[in-house]
């Protein structure tokens, strides 16, 4: 039997010491990146013993990236990004260049060119968005505003990297890098057509793309076959991807992230999610591990000082920069805090970045194991910041008057303006949150001249609603102040429309106190909690799969017709 099978072997050895390290990272509470990275140290050129096939490893590795981009179109919403568009936006380019510039300065301090400071700079600069999730996901604020605006920031933050990506090429010569190609064509010439080439790939995909990618996925789900499905998720992932590389000289990247952001757009985008789900972790692993394939150990010794200075600048450069900037747009310190630790890690964007670089001759090869120090050691104490998070915030109140006076200063949107019209104080129905179902309540009482008063997370959010006339106060409902700048101490009736069911009880715990006759109607997910709700007498709850199989079941009833 063959057993150069370079092919084979690469896989096997890359998928099995990923599954060891990566559940020995898990066991000791850090991310399994961690693990997959240390991995590809082990089965790299730079250690003793075995050594993968390097070549190999980076084309399955593109397959990675092309899978990666693809999860991240597929979760991207650009309603998402303009509910938080107000602090993501200027926050994150703010952030990038602070970051950027920081990263500029310790290169030129240790003799490096412009161009390759810059690039050095820009790998530093930008977050992990799988590490994030991953980190807001176990601490269960994913879906809170803090977390909202957390993955916003990295949203922007990953749109203004995948253009970098495509500027890097034409612009790679001017920044002391090698070009493949030797012509007189202007530059402003070659960066004017990569653009015009881009935004033709990207006009293609949400004019022709939009309406064909759903047309073919309803035609293959209508088959029945599950595999034909995720075949055809698959493919139009690597392929578009493909396809967009050879006929419009767009990354990979940001071809898979179009099919992605695309593919959202069909009924079947859950689906596509779910099935491609596992192929795209699997592809991922190897991406991580190709990346720890190019790390070199040796600079941990050799260079320990800068490898601090590379985590002082993302660990405290970037995480101190967005919560000066967020506390500067008003927001509070916790979500400050929340902000400022998201962004303390450096992930895939910054190797994908970081790998485009060394190939274009632009990063120096030390520089590549920098960044992959640099992130090794971020991701690995990034649970440790987010939970020092309370104890700081708790610390910092405590010592600092300038702290508990950014506490403490009085938001325009947390309060009702003076100009509220009575019936809006009294007898009114408190709505807390403003989401789907929200909406949906806050049309029905509208319709029915109902009086009500908005209590909403989203300062955006209550800002759109006052300029449409309609009472809203910005907080977390489960502080009592919010609800008292409501008036539910006058209210009739409370009812609380967002999934947080964390806080269900504080909240009704406040109304009660405030006003002991008030009518209480819960929204819920969880048939347990529904339940629990229930038993504990708090008010009238509602479990949504309970009320559409009720609906559902009425309408049956009355339309069936014996035979």
């Amino acid at each position: 039997m063959d057993h150069d099978l370079t092919l084979i072997t690469t896989i096997a050895s890359g998928f099995g010491l990923a599954l060891i390290f990566g559940f020995i990272a898990e066991r000791c509470k850090l991310p399994a990146l961690v693990g997959y990275l240390f991995a590809g140290i082990l089965i790299g050129p730079a250690t003793p013993g075995f050594v993968a096939d390097v070549s190999i490893a980076s084309q399955l590795s593109e397959i990675g990236v092309m899978l990666l981009m693809f999860g991240v179109g597929l979760h991207f919403s650009i309603n998402d990004l303009m509910s938080v568009k107000r602090i993501a936006l200027p926050g994150a380019v703010i952030q990038m260049t602070i970051s950027t510039v920081l990263g500029m300065l310790l290169a030129n301090w240790w003799g490096w060119t412009l161009g390759e400071g810059l690039i050095f700079g820009l790998a530093l600069s930008c977050a992990s968005t799988v590490v994030l999730l991953k980190a807001l996901e176990s601490r269960g604020i994913l879906e809170s505003m803090n977390g909202k605006i957390a993955v916003g920031w990295l949203v922007v933050e990953d749109l203004v990297t995948v253009l970098v990506l495509v500027l890097m090429p034409p612009l790679a010569a001017i920044l002391g890098g090698v070009t493949t190609e030797v012509t007189s064509t202007p530059l402003w010439q070659t960066i004017s057509f990569t653009l015009l080439q881009v935004t033709g790939f990207i006009v293609l995909m949400l004019v022709v793309g939009k309406r064909l990618l759903p047309w073919i996925l309803w035609h293959v789900a209508k088959t029945g076959s599950r595999e034909l499905f995720t075949l055809s998720v698959v493919s139009a992932a690597i392929g578009i991807a493909y396809g967009a590389a050879i006929l419009f000289s767009v990354s990979f990247a940001l071809g898979a992230f179009f099919a992605g952001m695309v593919m959202r757009e069909s009924e079947f985008s859950h689906r596509a999610a779910e099935e491609s789900l596992p192929l795209r972790d699997a592809f991922a692993v190897l991406f991580f591990v190709s990346v720890g394939m190019l790390f070199e150990p040796s600079i941990l010794l050799s260079k320990p000082l800068s490898v601090l200075a590379v985590v002082a600048i993302i660990v405290f450069g970037k995480s101190i920069a967005a919560m000066v900037i967020t506390l500067v747009l008003r927001y509070p310190l916790n979500t400050a805090l929340t902000v400022a630790a998201s962004l303390a890690q450096i992930g895939e964007f910054s190797f994908i970045l970081a790998g485009l670089g060394v190939s274009l001759g632009i990063l120096p090869a030390e520089g590549m194991s920098l960044i992959l120090a640099g992130a090794l050691i971020s991701i690995a104490i990034n649970p440790l910041v987010f939970s020092i998070i309370k104890p700081f915030k708790k610390w910092v109140l405590g010592v600092s008057e300038v702290a508990r006076q950014y506490e403490q200063r009085v938001d325009q949107f947390s309060e009702l303006p003076m100009s509220t019209e009575r019936k809006y104080l009294e007898g009114q129905v408190v709505l807390v949150g403003y989401g789907r179902v929200g909406k949906r309540i806050a049309k029905a009482l509208s319709d029915s001249n109902i009086p009500y008063v908005v209590a909403e997370e989203n300062r955006e959010i209550v800002e759109s609603l006052r300029k449409k006339g309609i009472p809203a106060v910005s907080g977390n409902a489960s502080e009592p102040s919010v609800l008292i700048q409501a008036h539910i101490a006058n209210a009739s009736m409370l009812v609380i429309a967002t999934p947080d069911t964390i806080n269900i009880r504080k909240m009704a715990e406040t109304a009660k106190a405030l006003r002991p006759e008030i009518k209480i109607v819960v929204r819920t997910h969880n048939e347990d909690e529904s339940k629990l709700l229930t038993t504990e007498n708090i008010g009238e709850v509602f479990y949504g799969e309970e009320e559409l199989a009720s609906g559902m079941s009425k309408f049956i009833v009355g339309q069936y017709i014996p035979q």
